[in-house]
């Protein structure tokens, strides 16, 4: 009797220190004078080289520099895209994760490459993910026909790209059995193009995407045309399809404005589980403090007014709507309101608020990290 008199405090001991490690149990006063609550919150991301890890960081930071309700403690995580934060976001292995919102559609249907409905809500829509196909110069590819029996990269393994590129492929008289798909990350597809293990790449993210300014200082870029007719088709049939232009200059070699494809903005997204306060201060404090979020990638630009609760298909989390209902930003008219802003986000590309009507088109090359 007396030896578990002594256990007990080794036990206590244990205890605390796994409640200690938990992701939210514990309080302190964050020098706001108002107790918070601890919390841990990881954001998936994807592989180095899009937008995404770098947008994920920038958000990360300016949420760690602002903390209120939560002492929260967010660290951006690289993944291998939107497929696997969804997968880890329903398991509980994230809290947060940026995601390519046409593959978030399907994923709340269990359509297209997923086998069941996974229970996911937006928080925030950001940026147009604008992706296209690019080659070497030499590699004689003029157009997405020319793609038959070439070797095309379409994205890192498991990333979801295929739910865009293939409707893509298909529009152009390109069936996904023509081409031989070959996995890379953004970075990698670059040196494969470069080497010649690869034919063509396709490739995005916002406005500069890394991957692309490195290909066309490394060797002379094709940026392969979409067929206007196609690609007005696709826009017809498919919700995440939306027009983008990318500006003339933007990248070496690109003389002309490219008149391309919007394949689904990039968003925030979380589980539906999650606590609607916890969520109700995220998207505060990614709304307040979306300048200096600005002011690490042009990517977050795209968080105005315009954007940010434009319906991608997927609901919204309910501590982020009560945000937005509360700061004037939710459509007051489902049908009338949301259609009127996506209009807008169309014309305009998401408008940087200068005015500047290069800078607007540049807000709408935005991410293709899926």
């Amino acid at each position: 009797m007396a030896r578990i008199y002594q256990l007990i405090p080794c036990l206590m001991i244990v205890a605390a220190a796994m409640i200690g490690c938990s992701k939210q149990d514990s309080s302190s006063d964050n020098g706001t004078g108002v107790t918070a609550k601890k919390q841990f919150l990881s954001m998936g991301t994807a592989p180095v080289g899009g937008a995404f890890p770098v947008v994920g960081g920038a958000i990360a930071e300016v949420m760690n520099d602002h903390k209120e309700a939560f002492d929260w403690k967010v660290q951006a995580k690289g993944t291998k895209g939107s497929q696997e934060n969804i997968r880890r976001l329903q398991q509980g292995d994230l809290e947060l994760a940026l995601s390519n919102a046409a593959i978030s559609y399907f994923a709340t249907r269990g359509e297209g490459t997923w086998t069941k409905d996974y229970d996911i809500r937006a928080i925030a829509t950001m940026a147009p993910n604008v992706a296209l196909f690019i080659a070497r110069a030499d590699s004689g590819i003029e157009s997405i026909a020319d793609l038959k029996g070439k070797r095309v990269i379409t994205g890192p393994a498991g990333a979801g790209f295929q739910m865009f590129i293939e409707p893509i492929l298909a529009e152009h008289g390109v069936a996904w059995d023509d081409i031989t798909s070959i996995n890379a990350t953004q970075s990698g597809s670059v040196d494969q193009l470069g080497d010649g293990s690869a034919d063509a790449a396709f490739l995005g993210g916002a406005v500069p995407t890394g991957s692309i300014t490195q290909a066309t200082s490394t060797f002379t870029v094709n940026f392969i045309p979409f067929d206007e007719d196609k690609r007005q088709a696709l826009i017809e049939k498919y919700a995440f399809f939306h027009p983008a232009t990318i500006p003339a200059g933007i990248y070496k070699g690109l003389d002309s404005d490219f008149q391309g494809l919007n394949v689904g903005s990039m968003h925030v997204i979380t589980a539906a589980a999650q606590p609607d306060d916890l969520i109700y201060e995220v998207t505060k404090t990614i709304w307040n403090n979306r300048a200096e979020i600005a002011g690490k990638h042009p990517a977050g630009k795209a968080l105005n007014e315009k954007n940010i609760t434009r319906d991608t298909g997927i609901d919204y989390h309910p501590g982020a709507v009560r945000f937005y209902q509360e700061a004037g930003l939710w459509p007051t008219s489902e049908a009338g309101g949301q259609a009127e802003a996506d209009g807008e986000a169309e014309a305009d590309g998401g408008s940087d608020e200068s005015g500047n009507p290069e800078a607007e088109k540049a807000d709408a090359t935005a991410t293709s990290d899926s």
